[in-house]
């Protein structure tokens, strides 16, 4: 049996190409719009989640320092971003460690950024952050999670809860 243990470390990449730099990365909540729902025939009030809706998803980035593309980020527009991992996990079976690949693919608009701090032999730690209006995740190569705000796609484990919806509004 396999035990996820870690993550051993990651990379962001621009555009699924251009290494970006050294980063800590805080991906988005995902929290769906909610109204509360009561009236005859329920005993209370229920918080009903809308489908496929989300309040905004927001990436943060901590770079350890500011590097030309990283700067590149800061520009009005759609940015695709590439974060990709390894975890590390222990067979207890086997008795050996092995690990697999987690990869999250982004379009992201920049919402605030730093440029950090300037401290002799200290990392810069310039934070940004992103609106996320596409995400979309694999573990183990498997697709787990895509979501498209502006293109009502909302899957997860391959079921898209948003393919009626679509229909409904003529958009498939």
């Amino acid at each position: 049996m396999a035990i996820p243990e870690k993550l051993i470390n990651a990379k962001v990449y621009k555009e699924g190409e251009m290494l970006v730099g050294i980063a800590d990365a805080e991906l988005p909540e995902v929290e769906p719009l909610t109204e509360t729902v009561s009236g005859f025939g329920i005993a209370g009030e229920v918080e009903s989640p809308t489908l496929g809706h989300f309040k905004p998803m927001v990436l943060k980035l901590k770079w350890r320092t500011k590097t030309p593309a990283a700067a590149q980020l800061l520009a009005p527009k759609a940015h695709q971003l590439d974060i990709r991992a390894s975890i590390q996990e222990w067979d207890q079976d086997a008795g050996t460690y092995s690990t697999y690949p987690v990869k999250v693919v982004v379009k992201a608009i920049p919402k605030k950024g730093q440029l950090g701090k300037l401290e002799p032999a200290k990392p810069q730690d310039a934070e940004q952050e992103f609106e996320v209006t596409y995400m979309k995740m694999w573990i183990k190569g498997q697709e787990m999670v895509e979501i498209d705000k502006y293109n009502f796609i909302y899957k997860v484990d391959g079921v898209d809860y948003l393919e009626s919806v679509r229909k409904d509004l003529g958009m498939a």
